[in-house]
């Protein structure tokens, strides 16, 4: 077909699109060949990702949209793995460093863990961002490469290469160029594609709903839960999806090292509890997705057991080693970088402490140089905040409630403010958090 015919061909689809017509699955094979081949150009690949946006997807469409995402690269047979191999997924948050601890532990708990991450968007965190705190460690892994890791260690948490799921790579930075980010199609469609090429055969996924999260309401957190629940069992990957609260952040530590340093105190069986809890229920639904345990109630008890009992870390220190990380970092969290520039955060009022704006908090480590916000994409891996007080507890006027942590004075001074709106306090204590929102099963 020639380029004058294939750019007819798009645009006659765009326009359907456009015009609230149901795509044939024809239509989006050609949609994403074009966006991994090149076939179509920028303004088209984002002219039909708006109409999406806009428009939307049935659940035919978007299961024929995973599955072409999908098939647009290299897809890891599960017989390669030694044993079952599951994923978890994430939606992206504050402080949510859980993959660290749920990889590791999982892997001990007697699943493989294949786990395909991506990097900071906006406030959110990045998974392969906080690793790469870690000195040696490479997040970019070919097709082999990721597999043999996981033989070796039970567990690898790597980019997506362009060998799997190529298409993804291509839209996910046009979706953040055309503000489609919140797309409930383009994000299943983005999520499974990966999640299918990796050869795994259950996933669990963790829907963040709140200030800090891609969608702060409950009922469309939920919507994007079912849909990705909806479209990964359709497509043959049995899915079951937690909504969990992100209106505060994860744990007691927002950037990269500061939070791959509670990564390790949490494998180590401390932590904070929040982390532990988030943690140990999402383990659990793995191995039962995995078919190592048909009682969740009892995988429960069982990663919590490996959790006390350092598996995980054990997990986690031989991963290090096969992607090249200096393991170290284990017993010396100090070889992740510090900042050298710090400045405390005062409670204004005594009282209790009811909320920590989980957005702001993300704002504020963003403008301390921890998040991917310059132009030329650099993060500062030292830099982030460390909360001294948890959400709910009691504080006196000129407590210290946050620490931030930069490279230089002006960084804290910029930061500052974004941190104290992040807090408030009343004169009454609150409603305790509830981190696990609901349950979505097929």
């Amino acid at each position: 077909m020639c380029a004058g015919t294939v750019m007819m061909a798009a645009v006659e689809i765009i326009a359907r699109k456009r015009a609230g017509e149901k795509l044939r699955r024809t239509d989006l094979q050609e949609f994403i060949q074009g966006a991994a081949g090149g076939g179509w150009p920028g303004e088209q690949l984002a002219a039909m990702l708006m109409a999406i946006a806009l428009v939307g997807l049935d659940p035919e469409e978007t299961s024929w949209l995973v599955a072409a995402m999908a098939g647009s690269g290299r897809r890891i047979s599960p017989e390669r793995f030694d044993r079952p191999a599951v994923d978890k997924h994430s939606t992206g948050g504050v402080g949510d460093k859980a993959s660290l601890v749920i990889a590791p532990l999982a892997a001990a708990c007697g699943v493989d863990v294949p786990m395909i991450s991506g990097r900071g968007l906006g406030h959110t965190g990045g998974t392969l961002d906080k690793l790469e705190s870690v000195p040696g460690f490479r997040v970019g892994l070919s097709v082999d490469e990721l597999v043999e890791t996981v033989r070796t260690a039970g567990c690898a948490i790597c980019g997506a290469s362009e060998e799997m799921a190529p298409a993804d790579a291509v839209l996910y930075a046009l979706r953040d160029a055309t503000a489609t980010v919140d797309s409930v199609p383009l994000i299943c469609g983005s999520i499974l594609s990966k999640k299918l090429a990796e050869g795994i055969v259950g996933l669990v996924l963790d829907v963040k709903c709140g200030a800090g999260a891609v969608f702060s309401d409950f009922d469309d957190a939920d919507t994007l839960g079912r849909a990705l629940v909806e479209s990964g069992t359709s497509s043959g990957l049995p899915t079951v999806a937690l909504v969990t609260d992100m209106d505060a952040p994860l744990g007691m530590a927002v950037g990269n090292a500061i939070e791959v340093a509670e990564a390790i105190d949490c494998l180590r069986g401390h932590g904070p509890a929040d982390l532990r809890e988030l943690s140990v229920q999402i383990v659990a639904r793995m191995l039962v997705a995995g078919g190592v345990s048909d009682d969740l109630e009892k995988s429960v008890a069982r990663a919590v057991a490996a959790l006390d009992a350092g598996a995980g870390l054990e997990r986690f220190e031989m991963m290090l080693i096969a992607q090249g990380g200096d393991p170290r970092v284990v017993s010396e969290p100090s070889r992740l970088g510090r900042a050298v520039r710090m400045r405390t955060v005062e409670a204004d009022r005594s009282g209790w402490l009811n909320r920590l704006d989980a957005l702001q908090i993300g704002r504020a480590v963003a403008r301390l140089g921890g998040a991917r916000c310059r132009d030329d994409g650099r993060i500062d891996l030292a830099a982030g905040i460390r909360i001294r007080v948890p959400v709910g507890a009691e504080v006196v006027a000129g407590d210290g409630v946050l620490e931030l942590q930069a490279a230089d004075e002006d960084l804290l001074e910029s930061a500052a403010e974004y941190a104290r709106a992040a807090m408030t306090i009343t004169d009454e204590p609150g409603v305790p958090r509830r981190l696990v929102l609901g349950t979505i099963e097929s």
